[in-house]
This record gives structure tokens, sequence and C-alpha cells, in this order.
């Protein structure tokens, strides 16, 4: 006899790797859909015909509907010395097969009661309607035993038995339930393994009138391993086969119910065997001599010639974890046991009843009782059981984290959200109970041991913790080492005098040489230009790539991170292409990366963001024209010339207070330029530095964002050479007053793409028409409390010259525009857009065009 457990998952499913599926062609032993509740079975009883001189047969003869046979004989401690072999036919092909060996059981497993018999093991033969037998003791003058006969088991069929499903829709009926202790057995070092109950099988609990025993000493000290020696079945069978195992038992045996205590099929499904309580230490009759210390597990099915599959192991090895570890038994360990009769082993050891003898505590039935069981092809598997049922889970580790977080030196950052991605080298899965997702020590999800990632929030401003927790079928527990995730705070900003940090022609900065493809080149920002060495949590940088010699775009990202696929300037070749960009600051470095060409790089610095409330906060306006040179608003009506400044009020007018005003965030396009030229944005009543905003050709329209200091309430605006008109949107301000909203670092990460259909729908966006982007409750924005997103918009492919605005949903667009182009070209801009109802609209005047979207923050109150 045999015990053994089954890995399955939460909803009842099994795993295994070997064998055949739970979910195989049914055949007239599964679930058919016609009954439920407990299955009624059928024994059918045929006399053998002594033929004399230790000879007794059944003939060839049709018989019942059957599944199950053994040969049993009136005397139980009566023995058969020669052969005893039966060959059935198949009730579905009626096809007869090969003579089968019946192996005699050992005498009086479950202890001397009236109405036992001697017999066979039992062997499943699946659905068949014809049997013959053949017996006999080897010798010409031999003696049989009396009352030889053949018993046909028919188990019955039930539409929650075969399922292994975990319900049960029992109607009442007049049987003897089976009641267990009250008293719950003791917890146990390893997890309960998920177990077929009796009721799901369908056991015929009227079979069982006299109830339940137990252990005289209350306590499982080894596990014999067994199995059934029938032959083979398939998965959805099994409850079927444990039914005609437990009715053999009972009406063949004369037993009190079925020996074994657990049996595992081949799939890895675990049954309840003898009934009392599979918490308890249940009295089985399975291993003559040695049932009252122990307990069993029997693998279903002949494991003579044939290893078991690794799901069936690992099904008994969870089985041998628990049972002994409710009574701190290491399953690698040894175990004393006292025998109950006198008698000697497979290998020929003797045993003296009421001795104590050593035994492994996962020891096979060969080695208390002189039997093959096993199997000859199990029994040396018993080592890996043990093995199974002591291990751990190695080598575990988190791998990564995705979702809202981005890698930040040897951390992550995130808002909130995050995908934990884990390994482990113990293979297979099904030797994991579980994995939990620890955030600062806490248990915040779960998932089972074929999972390797898991979704988790870590909230609240500051340093966590997360580590992925493992635990074993053994029930031992691996912690991975943790990884430190930081939230980071709202951010306030703090204005600088616009000063170059970076220009590859010159080398300032950087080495002087063009930015290859696939190049990269790192700057570092941290105490430069009066940004603090420390505290820093984001960096305003107006970039700008000129002379490119091929299409391409730059990724601006912080050093210490991965690059994710966000772009910050698209440009083609030679073409200037200014954009703005803030960039998070995680070891005082901003790295600049070119996808394809070469390209000089200008990077020059108009703010920070600290980690602190000493800086300034954000409030949306607008967006809303300020200044147009065409038509004279707030400015002279005239095109800027060469070497020229016109000077912009901003404070004090169009809703902007007249005083505590830091910075204005302003959209400034130039169109109509004579020549090639830049424009420089700066604030009034300071010295100009060599910065710029604006890079342009003669012809070319360009937007960009500009960050500008206030200093005494004007803006100035500079134009290099030629004639050029300006445009000036507001869009915002920051304020040295607390009401505004502060800086989250997010991304960057890219939102919409109408190239893919990315966040909307796929296809460019035609003339006088938008799209619209969801933005709250997605990558890592909060669904509430965002004032604004900022966001770096690409227009590319564009059929004609138009203008793309950029507004919150649920407002009337205005005149303002973020992005203005040519057709064929590819031109970003940084837009901060108020969020009303966490949506936000593009819209596209003429033509068609493509637009994405990459999110680098959002502001909060």
């Amino acid at each position: 006899m045999t015990v053994l457990a089954f890995q399955a998952a939460a909803n009842g499913a099994v795993f295994g790797t070997e064998g055949e599926s739970p979910t195989a062609p049914a055949d007239v032993y599964s679930a058919n859909g016609e009954e439920s509740g407990p299955v009624k079975s059928e024994v059918h009883k045929l006399a053998l015909s002594d033929k004399g001189h230790g000879e007794a047969v059944l003939s060839q003869r049709d018989t019942a509907r059957f599944g199950l046979l053994g040969v049993s004989w009136t005397d139980p401690e009566a023995k058969i010395k020669g052969t005893i072999q039966a060959r059935t036919r198949s009730a579905e092909t009626g096809e007869w097969t090969e003579w089968m060996d019946l192996v005699p059981y050992p005498a009086l497993l479950d202890g001397k009661r009236a109405g036992a018999r001697g017999s066979t093991e039992p062997i499943w033969v699946g659905a068949s309607d014809g049997a013959e037998v053949r017996v006999s003791d080897g010798a010409a003058d031999g003696k049989l035993p009396a009352g030889l006969r053949l018993d046909l088991v028919d188990p019955g069929a039930s539409t929650t038995a075969d399922k292994t499903s975990g319900e049960l829709n029992a109607d009442p009926a007049a049987f003897t339930v089976e009641v267990p202790p009250t008293t719950p057995g003791p917890a146990s070092t390893a997890p309960t393994p998920p177990i077929v109950s009796r009721a799901e099988w369908g056991a015929d609990e009227s079979l069982n009138n006299e109830g339940p025993t137990y252990l005289p000493g209350g306590k499982i000290k080894a596990v014999f391993v067994h199995h059934t020696t029938d032959a083979d079945y398939s998965c959805a069978d099994s409850a079927a086969v444990v039914r005609a195992i437990h009715v053999y038992h009972v009406k063949t045996n004369g037993w009190r119910d079925l020996g074994y205590n657990f049996l595992v099929d081949k799939c890895g499904t675990i049954f309840e065997g003898r009934q009392g309580g599979v918490d308890q230490p249940v009295m089985g009759a399975h291993t003559y001599g040695w049932n009252s210390e122990s307990t069993s597990v029997s693998f279903i099915g002949d494991y003579t010639a044939q290893t078991a599959p690794q799901a069936a192991l690992i099904s008994a090895s969870r089985v041998v974890a628990y049972k002994l570890g409710q009574y701190g038994v290491d399953p690698n360990g040894t175990a004393q046991l006292t025998a109950g009769v006198t008698q000697k082993n497979y290998f020929g050891e003797s045993f003296e009843a009421t001795k104590v003898y050593p035994f492994a505590a996962v020891s096979g039935h060969r080695n208390g009782f002189n039997t093959q069981c096993p199997g000859n092809s199990l029994y040396p598997q018993l080592p890996q059981i043990r093995s199974y049922a002591t291990g751990s889970v190695a080598g575990l580790k988190i791998d990564s984290l995705g979702g809202g977080a981005t890698q930040a030196g040897t951390g992550y950052e995130t808002p909130g959200p995050v995908t934990v991605n884990w390994s482990t080298t113990t293979a297979p899965n099904s030797l994991i109970n579980k994995f939990e997702v620890l955030v600062d020590g806490q248990v915040a999800t779960w998932s089972w041991g074929h999972m390797r990632a898991a979704s988790v929030n870590v909230s609240g401003y500051g340093d966590h913790t997360v580590a992925v927790r493992a635990t074993h079928i053994s029930g031992k527990v691996t912690t991975s080492p943790a990884v430190t995730v930081t939230v980071p705070g709202p951010k306030t900003f703090k204005p600088v005098t616009p000063t170059r940090l970076m220009d590859t022609r010159s080398g300032l900065g950087v080495p002087k040489a063009k930015v290859g493809a696939a190049g990269e080149v790192v700057l570092t920002v941290a105490g430069k230009a009066g940004i603090p060495t420390s505290g820093v949590g984001a960096v305003v940088l107006n970039v700008t790539a000129t002379n490119p010699t091929s299409a391409g775009f730059v990724s601006v990202y912080p050093n210490g991170t991965v690059r994710s696929s966000a772009s910050n300037l698209n440009f083609t070749a030679g073409k200037t292409i200014p954009n703005l960009v803030t960039v998070p600051v995680v070891d005082g470095k901003v790295r600049f990366y070119n996808h394809s060409g070469s390209v000089d790089l200008l990077a020059d610095v108009t703010g920070y963001y600290v980690k602190d409330t000493s800086g300034s906060t954000h409030v949306n306006l607008g967006p809303l024209r300020l200044m147009d040179t065409r038509s004279g608003l707030g400015v002279p009506k005239a095109k800027v010339g060469q070497d020229s400044t016109v000077d912009l009020q901003v404070t004090g007018a169009n809703g902007v207070p007249a005083d505590k005003v830091t910075a204005v965030v302003l959209n400034v396009t130039a169109t109509n330029p004579t020549s090639g030229s830049f424009v420089s944005v700066y604030p009034h009543g300071t010295t100009r530095t060599s910065a710029s905003n604006l890079n342009f050709t003669a012809g070319q329209t360009i937007p960009n964002l500009v960050i500008v200091p206030v200093v005494d309430g004007k803006v100035s605006f500079y134009n290099k050479f030629g004639a050029v008109d300006l445009l000036a949107d507001i869009t915002g301000y920051f304020t040295s007053d607390t009401v505004g909203a502060s800086h989250i670092n997010l991304g960057p990460k890219r939102l919409m793409d109408t190239r893919s259909g990315l966040g909307v729908r796929k296809g460019s966006v035609g003339p006088d028409s938008y799209v619209t982007l969801d933005v709250a409750g997605v990558q890592g924005v909060p669904a509430t409390g965002v004032t604004a997103v900022v966001l770096n918009v690409t227009a590319t492919n564009p059929t004609v010259g138009s203008f793309v605005s950029v507004y919150p949903d649920g407002t009337t667009r205005t005149s303002a525009s973020n992005l203005n182009f040519t057709p064929g070209l590819t031109i970003p801009n940084l837009v901060v857009v108020p969020v009303v109802n966490g949506k936000v609209n593009f819209y596209n005047k003429g033509g068609n065009v493509d637009l994405l979207a990459d999110i680098t923050g959002y502001f909060v109150k």
C-alpha cells in the first residue's frame, strides 16, 4: 500500500508533467451528469469451480458491468502459494486482455474481524463486461482455500465525485455520515495540501457504520508508501478507482473502511482515504504490524516496472510534509516503531512483537512487511519524496520592478503601484506552495507557486522595502533580498537664470564631439549654475539638437536608471529642434541618448525642483495668448528685428498675480523668420546669457515651452538675426505662495501613439479633429487630486502645415497652440496641461498628423 500527495492550483486544477490529464475523455466511470451525492456501488460475486489438484477456475463468461476485480476466499489467514490470474473483456471494444497476475493481500491488515476474508489486491480494469479466472497452488496434490470467488466492483459514477472540484450538492440520504473530532488536529509546519474529500469522491458512508479509530498514542511517527497495483487508468476515472477500492476493502475484505489514509493518482490529485479527518492521527489498515504508529500514502497504479510521475511524487511529498509536520517529525529522519507482530520484511529482516525498531520516517511497505510494495521502481524514488518534503525554495530574488516603477540607482522610484517580477531556481513550480509580496515587511498580496509576478501598491512618501517570500511544500519559508522603492514626495520649483550647461560643439560640460548613433553623453547638473549638490529632485533643461546627419530622436533621462522608449526631441536631417525637458535627478547627473546618425546637443538650465517646500508651487492658467507681434497683442505690432528685444508684462494682468510670482510657463512660437536665428527668453531686468530657447531656419515655424523666471514682472524676448514674429501663450505660473500644486516625477512613459493605437484610436488625427486621452489613473498618475500633467507631445508625418492644441477635456479650446509644423516635419514640445475631468484633448487644425505623448510628471495639491 502507498501514501502520496499532490500539488493543485487555487481553482482545484492539478499540476502534472506526466501521466494523463484529469480532463481526458470520460468513460463510463467518469462524471456522467446523472447522479449527485454518495455513489452506491455494487459488488458482483462469482464462485470459482474447484477442479481438484490445487486448481480452480472461472470459465470465460459475460458479466454485469464492473471496473475493478479481485479474488477472495473465506479464511483470511489462508494462503495461496501458487498463481492467481484473471483477464477481462472491455465493455467498449469487446477485446480480451492478457492474463494478469493478482497478488494476495497480507492477512488481517485491519485486525481480526468477523466476516473478514482473505483476498488478492484489487486491480482496476476499467469498464468491463466479461471475466475469466484461473488459480493454482503450484502443486499437483495441493489444496486451495475454501470459498474462492471473483469479486467484481462496479463503482458507479457521480456528477461531483469525478470532477475533484471541491463542490458537492448531495441530496439527503439514509446513511451514516463521518463525524470527525470537534477538536482540530495539531498545526503542521507544512501547508495543508489540496485534498479531495470523501464526500467529493463519492464515498458511500453507509458502508462505514463503525466510525473511525485513531492511533493509540495519538502521534504519527512515520509514513509508509504503497502502490495499489492497479492496472492503467485515466485520471478522469481516479475517483471511481478510489470508490472501487473502498467498496472492495469493506465488502470483499470485510475491513472497517478503505485501508489507506491517503491516495494519490498519477496526475497528482490527492484523495482522502480512511475516514476520521485528514488532520487527525487516523488508524489505517495498510502496513501489517505497524499501523498503530504510522499513516500511509498509496500511489494509485502499479509501479513495479515503471517509475511514478513527478506530479505524483510531489503530491505524496506534500502529504508527507503535512502529516509529519503535525508531530515534529523530520521526513529525512528516523522513527522508532514498536512491532505489533512477529514477522520478516522483504529484505529478510526479522521483527519480534513488542520490540522497538528504527525506520526511516518515510518508508516503503516492504520495509515493514514481506512484499514488493511499493514496487521495484517506486521504492528507489523514496529519497526524492523525502527531499521534496524537506526542501526549500532556492535562488529566490527580485529581478525587476515594473508597472509604475522606474529604476533609480540600486533601487526604484514609483508614484504608487508597481509590478514585482521575481525568479527562483527551484523547479518544478509545484514544489512551491505560494509566494507573498512584502511591502515594509507586511504581506501586500500573494500568488500561487507557478506565478512569477504580482502587482502591489506602495504608498506613502519616502523609502519602502519590497521583498518576496516563498513557502515550500515542506513549509520552509525563504525571503528574497529586499529592494528599496522610493515614493517621491511633492517637489517645489526654484527658477535660475537661464544658463548653458552643455554644448557638444565646444566641449562645454561634455566631450567636444557629436553624439553618434546609439551614443550617450552624461552631464553633471548638481552643483552647477546655482543648482545645489543635494536635495534636487529634477532639473528643467532646454535641450536643442542641431546639425543632425539623419532623422532620429534624443532621449533625456536620469543617470543610474534604465532608459525607456520615450523620446524628448525628434528631428530630421539638417534641422535644429529645441525642447524643454523636466528630468529627474538620481545621482546628480543626466544622460542624453541619440538613436541614429550623429547630432550636436545643447542644454540650458532654467530651474530645478527641490524635495521640500522651500520652492514655488504651480498654478494652472490658460492656455491664454499673451503676446502676438503680428497683431500687436501685448507688445508693439512688428517683427522682432536683428539683435533686438521686446518686453512683455506678465504679472498683474490676465489672471497672473501682481506679486509672489517666481516664474511663468509660456509656450513661445517663432514664425515667419527671414533668416536662421535663435530667440532667448529671459527675466527682464537681468543680463541675458548665451542660453537660447528657440532655434530656427528661414521660413520655419517652431514652438517651445519656456519656464522663465520673473524678476520685475516682465519677460524679455531677444532675436539674434533677421526678423521674426513671436507668439507667447501662458499655461501657468509658479508662486512663492503655497496655494499652488507641487510636482511629482513620473516616467518618461509613453501614454499615446496614434500610429499604433496606444491610448487612443489607431489612425492619424484629421483636419479640425481631436483625440481624447485618459491621463488620470493611468501609468501611475493618481485618479484624483491631479491639477496638471506634464506631457512631451510630438507631431509627426503631417500632410500640411498646421498646429496642434492640447487642452483639458471638458473645457472650451482657446486660440492658443502648442505645436506648429510644416508638411513632413517631426516636431516635439513639452506641454503642461491642466486636468479637469481626468482627460486631455489633442486638436489638429488642418491635414492629417500622427501624435505621440510621453508623460514626465504631474502636479498635485
